[in-house]
């Protein structure tokens, strides 16, 4: 298989909602079980997980035989991130906190080689050219990586058809929890004004033929979501997951007689 093609960058073409899953425990062997559950994607947040660019480097690489598409999230879009992150292999790139057309166009600049942008050439030590071994990489590479904004203030969705009007960008992901902070209904994602708001936000993004995303755990949510034409729609975090079950298996066998004292102590 040839490993320039980005097959969640074609995907977003096939007018089918993907889905897929948050990363957020650092340890690889967590990725390799959710690289074989069966989501279309996962994507590695390094935004608000403890992960170095190292740890990302080996969940790319623990994901990468099960054939599901990596979308990383850094922190923040710093042009020298961005660069090692495609170095060691990341081709789809979710940047947080997009709030205006002019930071759209600098991340495009960020993550392309020249003379379409500035991304440094650095080949020999990329495992995303496997080290020189990929017959024409520096040619092929900028086609196959895949852009996407994230569009989580009331300040970037007022500039929403800007930020989707720049070549280059994607995708328009809405990030729900933010949004509905910046909007007055912190902890709300599912508020009514907040879904009418990420629906509008849809509109406008498809109206530009570009790609829509969105986070949504709530299972109707994700539904309605996928019905208003998001392209890619998260709909879990394992860490999340993790803390559901264990709670709900402790809550199972340990109940309020079982953490009376002993006698005597």
């Amino acid at each position: 298989m040839n490993v320039l093609i980005n097959h969640f960058k074609h995907a977003l073409n096939k007018g089918k909602a993907q889905y897929g899953l948050w990363l957020g425990l650092p340890d690889s062997i967590c990725a390799e079980i959710a690289a074989g559950a069966g989501f279309d994607w996962l994507l590695i947040d390094a935004e608000h997980a403890p992960y170095s660019v190292r740890d990302i480097q080996n969940h790319l690489q623990a994901i990468e035989p099960y054939k599901v598409p990596a979308i990383v999230r850094p922190a923040e879009g710093r042009t020298a991130l961005l660069k090692q992150l495609l170095d060691v292999g990341a081709q789809t790139l979710l940047i947080p906190m997009v709030d205006t057309a002019e930071q759209a166009r600098q991340l495009v600049q960020a993550v392309r080689y020249p003379p379409e942008g500035i991304r440094g050439l650095g080949t020999s030590m990329a495992r995303a050219a496997r080290w020189n071994g990929i017959p024409g990489y520096l040619d092929n590479a900028n086609k196959e990586i895949c852009l996407i904004v994230q569009a989580e203030t009331a300040t970037a969705m007022e500039n929403l058809a800007e930020i989707v009007a720049v070549e280059g960008v994607d995708a328009v992901f809405i990030g729900p929890s933010d949004l509905s902070a910046s909007m007055g209904y912190i902890g709300q994602p599912g508020h009514p004004e907040v879904v009418k708001a990420i629906e509008a936000g849809f509109e406008t993004i498809l109206a530009a033929g570009k790609a829509a995303g969105v986070l949504a755990v709530d299972e109707k949510l994700a539904h309605a979501y996928a019905k208003k034409g998001a392209s890619f729609i998260g709909v879990g975090v394992d860490a999340a997951l993790l803390s559901n079950a264990t709670r709900q298996l402790a809550n199972r066998f340990i109940s309020s007689e079982d953490e009376a004292p002993l006698a005597g102590y």
